[in-house]
């Protein structure tokens, strides 16, 4: 629901609930929404999607940042839902950024529940009050999140596209400390970066130029490392002095590290390539719907054109009753563990299991 309809929230709710005859309703405010193909963007309106899930036992709470402060290990959140990991089989969360630490409550879930998976996105509205709102049944909130179990015959099944195409070889690091990559494959780190950075044909390094970032490998134990293993995180700055490269993450010795490259081409290449892979793993599975959440820096801001994450998903994976919004942050998981990412489509479908 965009920002214009904040003050009538509540009785759009209650009219869904009444007429749509809904028993469980979730969602959140967002500048732009998302709605079968189409992508509508910074114009008011409102996007709902109806879905029948057959055999599905679907619990919803809400939580707030006080519980975020309070929860001291996973019993806290198995106690504070009801429901312990063995009664699900993943999570849609749609949740406040500004009155909400998203990262320490994503820290706590993971611990309560990875490897099950955690998608969504984090709502946007009025940037300037810093205002949002997150929907559950008939109340509206204006802080903490709204987090729905998928269990009994329903699963989640999750494409995280974070817009990016690999460059140049995997190395692994060598020295580090923090966020401070010092050596990878024992060699200063601004070398490398700067001979893959070389390496690259004349008109992508131009389209790289201030697009590269870091790709991280979450499971060390795959034999091959192919796109969705990596957790793609901000290049932050180099120093071609001391050969230190400083990166928006806490990177370990040993993990595996390839540099990407961030424009609207990777990004088209990369969704592509991860709904091909889906629909090839889903095979002949029924998928009774998805929600998309995309980030707010996607889009015709992007892709120069309308309608470009929503319009793919359909191509590849449709007809599918499609809902969702344009996030400032998305949810998803990397390998056996769920991580807030930016520039990123996240897309949650609701499968038979």
């Amino acid at each position: 629901m965009t920002p214009g309809l904040f003050p009538h929230a509540g009785q759009v709710l209650e009219i869904l609930r009444v007429h749509g005859q809904i028993p469980l309703l979730v969602g959140c405010s967002s500048a732009s929404v998302i709605v079968g193909e189409r992508e509508i963007e910074d114009s008011a309106g409102l996007a709902l999607g109806l879905f029948s899930l057959p055999g599905a036992e679907l619990q919803a709470v809400h939580f707030t940042q006080e519980q975020v402060e309070e929860a001291n290990g996973p019993a806290y959140w198995h106690l504070e839902t009801g429901i312990s990991p063995d009664q699900t089989n993943g999570w849609l969360v749609l949740a406040d950024p500004f009155h909400l630490d998203p990262e320490s409550w994503l820290g706590g879930w993971n611990e309560a529940y990875a490897p099950l998976p955690v998608l969504g996105g984090l709502a946007s509205g009025d940037h300037q009050e810093q205002t949002t709102q997150v929907y559950l049944n008939g109340e509206v909130f204006e802080g903490g999140g709204v987090a729905v179990s998928f269990g009994g015959d329903l699963r989640l099944e999750g494409v995280i596209s974070q817009g990016c195409t690999p460059i140049g070889d995997t190395w692994t690091i060598t020295k580090v400390e923090r966020n401070l990559i010092h050596e990878i494959g024992n060699r200063p780190a601004y070398q490398v970066l700067l001979e893959t950075f070389n390496q690259l044909p004349a008109a992508e390094k131009k389209n790289a130029q201030g697009n590269l970032f870091v790709g991280l490998v979450i499971n060390e134990y795959l034999e091959h490392f192919h796109r969705g293993d990596f957790l793609v995180r901000n290049l932050l700055g180099a120093d071609p002095r001391s050969g230190v490269i400083a990166v928006g993450a806490l990177p370990r010795r040993g993990q595996t590290i390839q540099f990407q490259r961030r424009d609207a081409t990777a990004a088209t290449e990369d969704l592509m390539a991860l709904l091909s892979r889906a629909k090839e793993k889903l095979g002949d599975s029924r998928i009774y719907g998805g929600c998309l959440c995309s980030c707010n820096g996607r889009g015709h801001r992007l892709f120069g054109l309308p309608n470009h994450d929503a319009g793919l998903i359909q191509r590849e994976l449709g007809p599918l009753g499609l809902a969702g919004f344009f996030c400032n942050g998305e949810i998803g998981p990397v390998g056996d563990r769920n991580f807030l990412h930016g520039y990123t489509a996240s897309l949650a479908l609701f499968v038979k299991k």
